[in-house]
């Protein structure tokens, strides 16, 4: 086992919100005891993933602050952990926002016999798998987090979310489940290769890049399917995000955050660090394809979102079509987009989380996640209006915002190699800013109107602004939900004028991710280009 600081610092990100877990769970009896220990555990885990950052060097090793054990050594099966860059933001970003999470749902009502110790024990264990999935440096481990993280995720949905909960839960489990068992085969595959050409088996990444990275196109093609359908799945893709719209609609405004905003990248992830860096020649080979999709995933998730007559489904469709901004600058193949790809990964969390926050907010209040019965809203919340514009003026890339400088650099690193489908997706552009604003306009501007909020059964005593048409007690936002609100807005402005702590972490990481794919960036000459060894 590897030893140093970095590497207990990993082994901590590891185990904390897995102890957290269990004693969260072990509360269930106490509601307020459990809210207050999965509040603990979660800010312990948030300060260890700032203390991993400030210790990783930008300038060092590929994979820093590693440790491996043992496993099963008769098929070279280790424990095996380390971060670079993205993995390292990626787990940063779960540190944010899991407890933003448990503060939004501390005063929520849960279904009849769940508690709140069942509900955020899930929630960290989900944490916990999650960045093992990110850090882990042995495939085979990779995968079996990678398919271990769906159960805590079913139980989220499927125990604690809304009318259609099991038929949401079993439809993601499927779709995930089936998707691994596809990678599973290519896992198996490259084990094989690696056994002829080396004389043993490994599951080692390093390693396998090295030896599948030379394999023959053919060999490579049906690999790269393997782990591509995966993810895909995942990320989620056109055609098969189906599971994505449901799976939102159902689950609790919390988990859908987590749902959107950190499960969804490990597919994106995984397109950077294993399909691009193990199968090169299948990647440039099949890049087409996959722009393909990605460009149909950026309108066909724009229109929906536009014709969206539920909240919950609207934030689905929004997502997809920003997945496709993130596949489009990955198989671009230049340092510049595949970098907007990467802090597009960062700031979708962030700002789409706040999004979905902000939307649980409304909804909380008028108990509909119809959009139709609502109206006028601004009137009677004036800050919830106002964060609602402000994380949809980030969700559709407003320049000053930190979704900005991802897109941007997303469409101008991927119109050399690809001016083709950049053209068309910057329609998405256009499409942002037209159900953003139609989604603002609907439920905030305008004379207060609909059942939500002037509906019957306010009862007696509880109309706050009766001269305004409102007969429900709709209150602003309180103290606790500015305080889930004000990191992500923090970030949002701050990312927004000033990306280079995140760009400086993340672009070496992507420098070695274009040299392990053997990739040329077509925008930088000769002398700008990393030198790779």
């Amino acid at each position: 086992m590897t030893s140093g600081t970095g590497s207990w610092l990993l082994a901590a990100l590891l185990l904390v919100p897995l102890v957290g877990a269990a004693v969260v769970t072990a509360l269930r009896g106490n509601d307020h005891t459990a809210k207050l220990a999965a509040l603990a555990f979660s800010v312990v885990e948030f300060a260890l993933a700032i203390a991993s950052w400030v210790n990783f060097k930008p300038d060092g090793a590929r994979l820093q602050q590693a440790f491996s054990f043992d496993w099963i050594p008769a098929f070279g099966v280790h424990i095996s952990f380390a971060v670079d860059g993205i993995a390292l933001v990626m787990i940063a970003v779960i540190g944010l926002l899991v407890p933003l999470v448990i503060g939004a749902g501390w005063a929520d009502k849960l279904p009849e016999g769940r508690t709140k110790g069942g509900f955020f024990g899930l929630i960290l264990l989900e944490q916990a798998l999650t960045v093992g999935v990110f850090a882990a440096t042995d495939v085979f481990l990779f995968y079996v987090l990678f398919e271990i993280m769906l159960i805590p995720m079913y139980f989220l949905i499927g125990s604690y979310g809304g009318a259609r909960r099991q038929y949401a839960a079993v439809k993601f489990f499927l779709y995930s489940f089936l998707g691994g068992l596809i990678m599973l085969a290519s896992v198996i595959g490259c084990y094989v290769m690696a056994g002829d050409e080396l004389g043993k088996g490994t599951f080692d990444w390093a390693t396998l890049v090295r030896v599948v990275h030379d394999a023959p196109l053919g060999t490579q093609i049906w690999l790269f399917l393997g782990f591509f359908i995966a993810f895909a799945v995942k990320a989620p893709l056109v055609p098969l995000h189906t599971w994505l719209p449901d799976a939102t609609a159902e689950a609790p405004i919390g988990v859908a955050v987590l749902l959107v905003g950190i499960l969804d990248k490990v597919g994106t992830f995984g397109f950077l660090r294993y399909l691009l860096p193990m199968f090169p020649a299948a990647s440039k080979e099949l890049a087409p394809l996959v722009l393909v999709l990605a460009v149909i995933g950026v309108i066909y998730g724009s229109l929906l979102a536009t014709g969206q007559r539920d909240m919950k489904r609207f934030l689905a469709y929004v997502s997809i079509a920003h997945f496709g901004f993130i596949a489009l600058g990955i198989f671009a193949f230049s340092s510049q987009s595949l970098t907007g790809s990467v802090t597009y990964m960062i700031n979708h969390s962030i700002a789409t989380g706040m999004l979905i926050l902000v939307v649980g907010m409304v909804i909380s209040r008028g108990g509909s996640t119809r959009v139709a019965d609502y109206g006028g809203m601004a009137k009677l919340t004036p800050v919830l209006a106002a964060m609602l514009l402000i994380a949809g003026l980030s969700s559709m890339s407003l320049p000053g915002t930190n979704s900005f400088i991802s897109e941007f650099l997303v469409l101008i690193g991927s119109f050399p190699n690809a001016p083709v489908y950049t053209i068309i997706a910057t329609v998405g552009m256009v499409l942002a800013a037209l159900y953003v604003l139609w989604l603002y306009q609907r439920i905030m501007q305008g004379p207060v109107r609909g059942d939500a909020l002037i509906g019957a059964g306010g009862g007696p005593g509880t109309a706050i602004a009766p001269e305004l048409g409102a007969k429900k007690a709709i209150a602003d936002l309180n103290t606790r939900e500015k305080a889930v609100l004000a990191p992500l807005l923090l970030l949002i402005v701050a990312l927004g004028l000033f990306p280079k702590p995140v760009l400086d972490v993340v672009t070496p990481t992507v420098n070695a991710t274009m040299c392990e794919a053997q990739l040329v960036d077509p925008v930088q000459s000769a002398e700008e280009r990393p030198q790779c060894q």
